[in-house]
C-alpha cells in the first residue's frame, strides 16, 4: 500500500510554506496535517478544515511495497 502525503507547496500561502507530511495511513496523516495547519498557518480545527485537508492527500507511489 502506498504511503500518503500532503504538500503545502501545492497550496500557496503568504508564508510560502514548503512542508510536506507523509504517513502510512489517512488518520495519522490527517492528525499531523491538522496540527500543522493550526500551529503554523493559524487555521481553526474544524470538520471543514479536516475535509479540505483529506481532499489534498496524494499517494506516494515511490515507496509502495
Amino acid at each position: 500500500m502506498p504511503r500518503k502525503f500532503i504538500d503545502c507547496r501545492e497550496h500557496p500561502s503568504v508564508s510560502k510554506c514548503t512542508v510536506s507530511i507523509f504517513a502510512n495511513n489517512d488518520e495519522e496523516l490527517l492528525e499531523a496535517a491538522v496540527q500543522h495547519a493550526v500551529s503554523v498557518h493559524g487555521h481553526k480545527d474544524s470538520p471543514e478544515l479536516r475535509e479540505l485537508l483529506r481532499t489534498a492527500f496524494k499517494e506516494d507511489r515511490r515507496h509502495s511495497s
